[in-house]
């Protein structure tokens, strides 16, 4: 760990929905939670990453309340308790808002911390550089600067923000002396040749009272309103978190701040933001593919091909994407892959799910899956926590009938006021217009197929 002048926590924004990663990620799925290198999702790879420099008893995830669920069993996956670590907004209202939230929920416990900040559906592929350059940052939140985590760009990207950096200070940081929005190409090869411009991470430190002070200086009506929720956080309605300034931290504080430095780093990152960054993150086979899942392949090079469920034969393809889940597919060549985002608005637009989720949705109590949908009937399966409830009343399916199945472990299933106890291969068949329950008393994950057959 740090040495203990202060304590330190890191908080990982977790909002945002990810759209140029359609169709793997969805509203109430983002990339976030989803796996995409790795054994790990996103979250749990970034929380993991921090370890040892940061406790993990001091790691906070800021995200949607539609995903605390989520977030809270990913955390618990890898070991870290969930309790009291994850902070929920209202809705979405830009980073700004998200940190200043994150840095009052830790000062209600600490009076004082360095607070590093990380998206947390980010890639770091060189961990020990990265921990020499947490290690810089959090010697300068000491020292009372405002830390950016500049990335050493390898290329004239166009996708990125940058920070040009200034006079040095301590631990090789540079002043932060602006931050440039996307540039052009021409623009961009300037930037590389200059040598002094860095791509923007969207990674910070800092300590919790100069955050505050800033915030109190140049975004006092933030401030003012973000200090009332604080103090009666379980009462913040929707709407008047939705009233809360739509800002990014970057325009809200960092190009406004004489206390920014941002500090020089090559440890192999990338913010995966489509999929041809994805795939250029990837290590190749020999014809320069990247395969992820059941693909044959003939006579193909230079495309990236992953599939969640089916079988994908391709043959003769160059500089292709072609991402397949359960419910849809996504084809484009690499260079516009990032068009994805389009889509996505289009679907919406025509008010279609698959922008909004998968077949497998995730609750509280487990993840229910739409198998087969016709006018006639529907096939679900259930996954049920142990210890968990699933329950439905008469005004939440139109079903004539519902078939209950147990394909694994045993459930207890309510019927207005019977009870029933089923094993593995039993059913039990109800009447629509009824309430009914299946509780989950084991200690593993009960599975469920529920048939709902409509008149």
């Amino acid at each position: 760990m740090a040495d203990s002048d202060s304590a330190v926590y890191a908080v990982l924004l977790a909002g945002g929905v990810g759209s140029r990663l359609w169709p793997l990620s969805r509203e109430l799925y983002p990339k976030q939670l989803v796996r995409l290198i790795g054994d790990d999702s996103l979250v749990q790879a970034t929380a993991k990453r921090l370890s040892p420099v940061l406790e993990s008893k001091n790691v906070r995830v800021v995200c949607g309340q539609e995903h605390h669920h989520e977030i809270a069993r990913h955390l618990d996956k890898i070991g870290i308790d969930p309790e009291g670590k994850v902070i929920t907004e209202p809705c979405g209202r830009n980073t700004a808002p998200a940190v200043l939230l994150a840095v009052l929920h830790i000062l209600s416990d600490t009076p004082d911390a360095v607070i590093c900040v990380f998206p947390a559906d980010h890639v770091i592929r060189n961990i020990e550089p990265f921990h020499g350059k947490l290690r810089s940052a959090i010697q300068l939140a000491r020292e009372g600067y405002i830390v950016t985590f500049g990335i050493q760009p390898g290329y004239p990207e166009t996708g990125y923000g940058y920070i040009e950096g200034a006079e040095p200070v301590a631990e090789g940081a540079l002043i932060a002396k602006r931050f440039v929005e996307k540039p052009g190409i021409d623009s961009a090869r300037k930037y590389i040749d200059a040598g002094n411009y860095f791509w923007n991470s969207g990674m910070f430190a800092f300590k919790a009272s100069v955050i505050l002070e800033e915030f109190r200086r140049y975004q006092p009506t933030l401030f003012d309103m973000m200090n009332r929720f604080a103090k009666t956080p379980a009462r913040i309605s929707g709407s008047e978190y939705a009233a809360l300034p739509d800002v990014s931290i970057d325009y809200a504080i960092m190009e406004k701040t004489d206390k920014g430095v941002v500090l020089p780093s090559n440890f192999g990152w990338s913010d995966i933001g489509s999929w041809k960054s994805l795939y250029e993150l990837l290590p190749k086979d020999e014809q320069n593919n990247v395969f992820d899942g059941d693909v044959i392949a003939m006579e193909t090079r230079n495309c990236f091909v992953l599939g969640r469920q089916r079988l994908i034969a391709v043959n003769r393809l160059n500089r292709i994407v072609i991402v397949e889940t359960p419910d849809s597919i996504f084809v484009s060549d690499i260079e516009h892959s990032r068009d994805v985002k389009a889509i996505v608005t289009r679907l919406k637009e025509k008010g279609r799910q698959e922008y909004h989720r998968h077949r497998a949705v995730y609750h509280p109590w487990g993840i229910a899956t739409m198998l087969d949908k016709t006018d006639s009937f529907q096939v679900t399966s259930l996954e049920i926590h142990p210890g968990s409830t699933y329950w439905t009343s008469s005004t939440e399916t139109e079903a004539a009938v519902s078939i209950l199945s147990v394909a694994a472990g045993a459930a207890s299933v309510g019927v207005e006021e019977d009870g029933h106890r089923l094993s593995r291969g039993e059913s039990i068949k109800i009447s629509g217009g009824q309430n009914w329950e299946i509780v989950n008393r084991g200690r593993k994950p009960l599975e469920i197929i529920r048939v709902d057959l409509y008149e």
